[in-house]
């Protein structure tokens, strides 16, 4: 197996690719691939790794010596699988990586916006508390999490961690049926119509993969359905939300907050609806959830083993 990984600096400087190297037997590594320097760098390569790096049929024609392609995540977006499927080329992704610290942003999220957090701080940082006629500052409605219901949409090794965690704070849990996907019940859990589901949520929660069937799954619409204290979390993908309409819905007062990891272009050159600076209760991470040195550690060891199987 002769193996090239064209843009390791996505997994950062402090892991250890040893586990890679051993089954392969060696690796060579490029910090970052431009797309016009792809098809060059891959040439003579019968396994190639990637996470962003987008390749596609031209790449396969002029490489046919090309067998393996390694995602070092779960988003599949950047492959045509349906050229490699055809050029024999087996695509392998990296799941079940990142449970603990994506729940962990994810309930991190949730905390910050109950609490508002953010805005006391700056309220203290300002000056404010200290030009309080009281011992404490009341300014920012806190809503507590025990006893209100969280929606889950995406219900996968991610939710399901969310879940837990969310149980452990007392929440009553709900999940929300993606398009095509039947209701029932999964774990002791409901799952409802999204319709049905949006009405009854004090904090919604998205985990599921951008397809077409998923994209815009919230717009105006959905978000008028929402409680007007609600809070919308979205640690999965950009464009489940249409980010105009959040932007819309968060100024008018229609939802009470929300938090992304996410957005339609990461990172955002061109701009962003959700980057103005007059939207209220407004979080926004840079694409960092999944980032611990643990998960990240554990995404090399998944692909090892990926690679191993098919050897």
């Amino acid at each position: 197996m002769k193996a090239v990984f064209l843009d390791a600096k996505t997994l950062g400087d402090d892991v250890d690719f040893s586990p890679i190297e051993s089954v392969t037997g060696g690796l060579e590594r490029y910090e970052r691939t431009a797309p016009d320097d792809v098809l060059e760098r891959i040439r003579g390569f019968d396994t190639v790794l990637v996470n962003k790096v987008v390749l596609g049929r031209e790449h396969f024609e002029a490489c046919p010596e090309l067998k393996t392609i390694a995602v070092v995540a779960t988003g599949l977006n950047n492959i045509d699988q349906a050229a490699a499927r055809d050029h024999g080329i087996k695509v392998m992704n990296v799941t079940n990586y990142g449970r603990s610290t994506v729940a962990q942003h994810t309930m991190a999220l949730m905390l910050a916006l109950a609490t508002r957090l953010l805005d006391y701080d700056r309220d203290v940082r300002s000056g404010l508390w200290g030009k309080s006629d009281m011992f404490c500052l009341m300014d920012h409605p806190i809503m507590e999490l025990e006893g209100r219901t969280l929606g889950i949409v995406g219900y996968g090794d991610l939710g399901e961690g969310v879940a837990e965690r969310a149980a452990a704070f007392g929440m009553r849990v709900l999940l929300g049926a993606r398009p095509g996907q039947e209701a029932g019940e999964v774990d002791g859990y409901s799952r409802i119509p999204l319709d049905e589901l949006l009405p009854q949520v004090d904090v919604l929660s998205l985990h599921c993969l951008l397809t077409d069937e998923t994209r815009d799954l919230i717009g105006a619409r959905e978000l008028k359905m929402m409680k007007p204290d609600a809070l919308l979390i979205n640690t999965s993908r950009g464009g489940l939300v249409n980010e105009q309409a959040l932007a819309d819905a968060l100024r008018a007062g229609e939802i009470g907050g929300a938090a992304f990891d996410v957005l339609t272009e990461e990172p955002p050159r061109n701009g962003n609806p959700l980057l103005a600076d007059d939207i209220p209760n407004l979080i926004i991470t840079p694409h960092s959830a999944w980032a611990s040195r643990e998960a990240r550690q554990r995404i090399v060891g998944i692909t090892a083993a990926n690679l191993n199987s098919v050897l």
